[in-house]
């Protein structure tokens, strides 16, 4: 279905209200945004307006997460059929009701979903990519296309993270920071691959679901844990086969006879001595800079961290194993006489524990959460009353999804939402030039608890009565919940 606005006209040009823009469109052309266009005079949404299905086989299993062709008209099915914001148009200036509002009977209960494509000049991505390297220091500047659009963030447990894109990136610098950033957040969300650049640091090519790629190098493992916990982890598999164990972590070095899982095994002291911080005992901080060399560090030789062994505790032939967090790196050493390491070949017993380390560590993925607040404006396309909308998504009594995917509503006032942007239709985000991205948003809940919200129950329509010109059916994912009925699952 082709969704048409209202306009004004100029000659033989149509003024477009889908955003502040404001564009004058030709006949036969589209608006700066590509969502909408001068059809033989009329405003039309240009892309089509997507109805998700849950689908089933004879099999009783649901038909994989593939688009189909256009449908021939036939009526949307109620029970089955999911109408989504992507395509359905805004409600931009946001005082008219949402484009659809649409009502069905689910399980016996008349249910209402609000769909529209919400105007996000207030958003930005979350980005979690798993590596041990290290990509710039907290707190950073991220640079696309040369401009700023983000920064670094608080690393986490095996990853790095990156915060970009907000309203200060957005409207607060130049036109271009502005343009670019609107740009890199309408790549990541819609799953393209974006080349990002640290300043400090190294640069980063991000694409939601892919390995992440740092300086031309993709990544393939994210660590088991960090020293200390891939000590307490292996340490019985270490066991016999070996005298001394380090594991060189960024964060927390771990030492096999000095970490408590050494103690429960009786190994008995080696002589080793670290450099850098030591915390408890096994567990070192500090052990060297930041980097992409082993487990996070910037060395290349792991013996760097070492000082002399204690000539009071080791002995010649001790056997060392040095591995990182990840068992990318693994290097074997047995003590000369003057007590200094010599690096052999690792011995067959000790091949397989080190194996085991790289097989306990899960693939390293970028994920980009979109992350956007539904603000007063656009919850009037929904009610006259934006706060009674606010306050029943915080009673659970409305279902937020974006694009039919489910999201995380943040604690505390209004509605800000998160979404994993793997989990939506490809191209389900668009942008107005002002610059702001374009999200689906639908609001689900009894019909019973729209009309005393205040919704515009004037516009309600029956979802078997809409037909499908200009609309996709694409099958529902099977990890989403059914957006209906949502405390179920999509196969129930």
């Amino acid at each position: 279905m082709s969704i048409a606005t209202t306009a004004s006209v100029q000659d033989d040009k149509i003024r477009c209200d889908a955003c502040p823009v404001m564009c004058f469109i030709k006949p036969g052309a589209v608006g700066a945004c590509d969502r909408y266009g001068n059809v033989e005079g009329e405003l039309v949404r240009m892309a089509p307006h997507i109805v998700l299905e849950r689908t089933l086989d004879q099999g009783g299993e649901v038909v994989p997460f593939v688009a189909t062709g256009e449908w021939n008209g036939e009526i949307v099915r109620p029970r089955e059929a999911f109408v989504t914001a992507i395509g359905a148009g805004t409600t931009y200036p946001d005082y008219k009701p949402a484009p659809f509002i649409v009502a069905s009977e689910i399980d016996g209960v008349d249910m209402v979903t609000v769909v529209t494509e919400g105007i996000f000049s207030y958003c930005g991505v979350k980005v979690k990519i798993d590596t041990d390297r290290f990509l710039g220091p907290e707190t950073a500047i991220v640079r696309f296309d040369g401009e700023a659009v983000g920064h670094v963030t608080t690393g986490e447990y095996g990853s790095q993270m990156l915060s970009l894109g907000g309203v200060h990136h957005l409207t607060g610098g130049s036109k271009k920071e502005g343009r670019v950033t609107c740009d890199a957040l309408l790549s990541l969300s819609n799953g393209k691959a974006v080349e990002l650049a640290i300043d400090g640091g190294e640069t980063v090519v991000v694409q939601a679901g892919h390995p992440p790629i740092v300086n031309g190098v993709t990544e393939k493992r994210m660590r088991v844990g960090c020293g200390s916990a891939t000590i307490g982890i292996f340490a019985k598999q270490w066991h016999g086969k070996v005298d001394e164990v380090v594991v060189v972590d960024d964060h927390i070095t771990g030492v096999l006879s000095e970490h408590q899982a050494g103690k429960l095994l009786d190994i008995p002291p080696t002589g080793i001595k670290l450099k850098g911080r030591r915390s408890t005992p096994g567990r070192y901080f500090q052990v060297a800079q930041p980097g992409t060399g082993w487990g996070g560090t910037n060395i290349s030789d792991p013996l760097e961290i070492l000082g002399p062994f204690d000539p009071k505790v080791a002995r010649p032939g001790l056997r060392l194993l040095m591995v990182s967090t990840t068992g990318e790196h693994a290097a074997y050493y047995e003590l000369g006489q003057d007590l200094r390491p010599i690096q052999m070949d690792i011995p067959v017993a000790l091949v397989e524990p080190v194996n085991r380390i790289a097989e306990n560590c899960e693939p390293a993925l970028s994920t980009v959460l979109f992350i956007g607040g539904a603000g007063g404006s656009l919850r009037a396309g929904v009610t006259e009353n934006p706060v009674r909308l606010t306050q029943s998504v915080k009673a659970a009594l409305t279902y937020v999804t974006c694009g039919g995917a489910p999201v995380y509503i943040w604690p505390g006032g209004g509605i800000t939402f998160m979404v994993d942007v793997t989990r939506l239709p490809e191209n389900a985000f668009g942008y107005v030039p002002t610059p702001a991205l374009v999200a689906p948003l639908e609001f689900t809940l009894t019909l019973a608890d729209y009309e005393k919200l205040g919704g515009h129950m004037d516009h309600v329509v029956r979802l078997e009565s809409l037909r499908a010109a200009g609309q996709l059916r694409m099958p529902q994912r099977i990890d989403n919940r059914w957006p209906l009925a949502p405390g179920a699952r999509l196969l129930d």
